[in-house]
């Protein structure tokens, strides 16, 4: 490259004295690559015009042509040329007059950021030769017509990941003659799963249509006892979410020559997908106050989010964890990484990683909410990316745990991951990063205990098993709901899960091995607790079974707290209080029903309509504390989609969205969102009010543009009733 000009230094940014040119960590930012790079003084009668010139570039970008077609990227509404790396694409060069290889001198250059170097990969000379190696950059002539040549360029299975520039060099005795920049000819190169050097490849073929080419996707919600499920649209695909997705490494700057590295894309875009720390991409919120921002229940997809924030460059309000999960997700299969949105029910928050959750418990048996800082979660989302580990022993690559919902910092920053799920599973937490975070939230204990006269702490009674009990993915090709707790886990109890605990003790997880003297339950008496199935805004009841396995006759002062709790599993305000006596016959059981009216919860009823009950009851004979609780999510309405007229690509169609008012109150400020990748861009109505039981409808016009199976998403929102889906699958044909 030839020396910068003045204006060139004028440009550049000032340097400091540790390096000798500046950070390259700007995909958009480019430099200016002089069309004539002169050996010296130019003799007076030379005319570039005497040599080979070129007149015309070729890429085969069109969505139907060779080049997307065999590199699996044509559903990308990109107009550019956008191909996977490690594979072989085409390009065909037109000259001024038949190329000629004795005599004629020509190459291609690859450039990206503003500071390209070779040894950085972010420049990237190719000559053209005889054969194309597999995995390293090269070029080859296919086919020679008239004055043009047919190109097959590899590129490396190893190179950068993100847009380059495309420069034409011919070789003059006194100079390099260069084509001009032209952002027609800009290539982007992706990761490729096809390719068996590329770090993430995945030998599967339905698996990688799952992984990296569906572009709607299932979240598992609820919570262990009511498994609820609502489409997503991560649309990776649509326009201008390439372009938004390499903007997030720019504004996390990452520098260009590690954007080749499948770990460093995630461990960053972990950290960038919240807004903690970095200005990222979503603020979270958990107070169930939105104000200014969309609320997370409202989103149906990816895209609205991801654009928001690219134009506005400010973080889009606001998230919780399925939302981070899912733009996460459209983040990893657009740039051609495999990936998988997954749900842990019953998530532990273990706020200082001692493999236990502690509820206090007062005097009376009730939680102690100022002392219990701990929560299990209904349940969390995370994302999984499928990639080799080079920098781990051999046997740890394959599926990563990545989360982008802020939680605990790691290295000073709110990210987490890329930890392998099968460190996780045999307890070698001590690989980088964060296993023993994620190690907690599927194995901790939940230990109740309180304060001894004494101020010794009595252990009431320890839950080995209610964390991490139910590990969810959606299943390859179909909308099945697929367990994937044993990558995780081995079964509880078993001597393999001995021996995985004993190893991250070892690795330094702390963990109480022993359970204290001090603890030693009533193990004659047994209680459970049942609650009856209910849609919002009705009545319903919750049942206390006593059953005294003892020939003595016992009494229980039985005391039933009924909480309104966010899905994190924090507790908003208690709403029913509930105490009597219960008579416990020898060798028998007896229950106990406690109704709960809609007009005691509405008011205060949150986002997920989750309720907590907690249950304690003393043994008034022996003293000793029984406790049981449950997490209960009430149904929600759904929200009725159908279509009128044919679905054919480029012809119109209507979509009607329908929703019943369930509650007996008025819904004031109720938004629609409806959206379907390929179908029609995300839509918004609001209604002022919808009346008691009476019906809304809204007709959509819109125009297909993909064909084969298709999803229609749609959320409604207001403040008193939020996390209302419905969905519908249309065929989308041909015409």
């Amino acid at each position: 490259m030839s020396e910068p000009t003045s204006t060139d230094r004028e440009k550049q940014p000032p340097l400091n004295g540790r390096r000798a040119l500046p950070s390259n960590n700007s995909n958009a930012e480019e430099n200016d690559v002089p069309e004539m790079d002169a050996f010296g003084l130019i003799p007076r009668g030379f005319n570039p015009k005497d040599y080979l010139r070129v007149v015309d570039i070729h890429m085969f970008k069109e969505p139907h042509e060779i080049n997307k077609q065999q590199h699996h990227t044509d559903k990308y509404f990109n107009p550019k040329l956008i191909v996977r790396r490690g594979q072989p694409f085409q390009i065909q060069i037109d000259f001024s007059r038949p190329y000629e290889p004795e005599k004629d001198q020509v190459w291609l250059e690859y450039l990206i950021g503003r500071y390209p170097q070779q040894n950085k990969g972010t420049y990237i000379p190719i000559l053209i030769g005889d054969v194309l190696k597999p995995g390293e950059w090269g070029a080859k002539i296919t086919h020679k017509e008239n004055n043009s040549i047919r190109l097959s360029i590899m590129s490396s299975a190893t190179c950068i990941v993100g847009k380059f520039r495309l420069y034409v060099a011919i070789g003059t005795p006194f100079g390099i003659i260069r084509t001009h920049r032209n952002s027609v000819t800009d290539t982007y190169i992706l990761f490729n799963p096809w390719c068996q050097l590329d770090a993430v490849y995945l030998d599967d073929e339905k698996e990688r249509e799952e992984y990296v080419l569906n572009d709607v996707g299932i979240v598992f919600h609820g919570d262990i006892n009511e498994v609820k499920l609502r489409s997503w649209s991560y649309g990776q695909f649509e326009e201008n979410i390439l372009d938004a997705c390499l903007f997030l490494m720019d504004k996390a700057e990452l520098e260009l020559s590690g954007r080749g590295n499948p770990i460093k894309i995630c461990r960053v875009a972990s950290a960038m997908i919240n807004s903690k720390d970095d200005n990222g991409v979503l603020a979270g919120s958990w107070d169930n106050l939105y104000a200014y921002g969309v609320p997370p229940s409202a989103w149906t997809g990816s895209v609205d989010i991801l654009l928001e924030y690219y134009s506005s460059k400010q973080p889009v309000r606001y998230g919780q964890c399925w939302v981070f999960a899912g733009v996460f997700n459209t983040f990893l299969r657009c740039l051609g990484i495999p990936a998988r949105l997954i749900t842990n029910y019953s998530s532990a928050h273990d706020n200082n990683a001692n493999l236990q959750l502690d509820y206090f418990l007062d005097e009376e048996g009730q939680m102690d909410n100022k002392l219990t800082k701990d929560s299990v979660w209904n349940y969390h989302c995370w994302n999984e990316a499928w990639m080799t580990r080079p920098d781990l022993p051999v046997g740890f690559g394959g599926w990563q745990a990545v989360d982008g919902t802020p939680q605990e910092t790691s290295d000073g920053m709110y990210r987490c991951g890329p930890a392998s799920v099968q460190a996780i599973k045999h307890g070698h937490v001590c690989f980088q990063f964060d296993a023993p975070f994620v190690y907690a939230e599927v194995n901790s204990d939940i230990v109740y205990s309180r304060m001894g006269k004494n101020g010794s702490q009595v252990i009431e009674k320890i839950d080995t098993n209610s964390v991490g009990k139910l590990i969810v993915t959606k299943g390859v090709g179909s909308d099945e709901m697929v367990e994937i707790t044993e990558n995780y886990k081995f079964q509880e109890g078993s001597p393999e899960e001995r021996l995985a605990l004993e190893t991250a003790v070892m690795y330094g997880v702390k963990k109480q091995t022993t359970p204290p003297t001090t603890y030693r339950p009533q193990k004659d008496v047994e209680m459970d607790l049942q609650v009856q199935k209910a849609v919002i805004g009705s009545d319903f009841k919750v049942t206390i079974i006593f059953k005294n396995l003892s020939r003595n006759s016992y009494t229980a002062t039985t005391y039933l707290s009924g909480n309104i709790v966010f899905y994190t599993g924090v507790v908003k305000n208690e709403f029913k209080k509930h105490s009597f006596s219960a008579k416990l016959e020898p060798l028998s059981s007896s229950a106990s029903d406690v109704m709960i009216k809609s007009s005691e919860y509405l008011n205060d009823l949150l986002d997920q309509a989750s309720f907590h009950f907690f249950v304690t009851a003393r043994i008034n004979e022996t003293g000793k504390i029984l406790a049981v609780e449950k997490a209960v999510v009430l149904e929600m309405p759904t929200l009725r989609i159908k279509t009128k007229g044919e679905a054919v690509i480029g012809r119109e169609m209507s979509v009607v969205v329908e929703f019943t008012n369930p509650l007996k109150q008025i819904l004031e400020n109720v938004t629609l969102r409806l959206e379907g990748p390929g179908v029609l861009r995300t839509m918004k109505k609001e209604f002022r009010q919808i009346p008691v039981m009476s019906t809304l409808i809204w007709e959509v016009k819109c125009i297909p543009e993909r064909p084969g199976l298709r999803k229609l998403i749609a959320s409604l929102n207001c403040d008193t009733l939020r996390h209302v889906y419905g969905e519908l699958n249309i065929q989308v044909r041909k015409p």
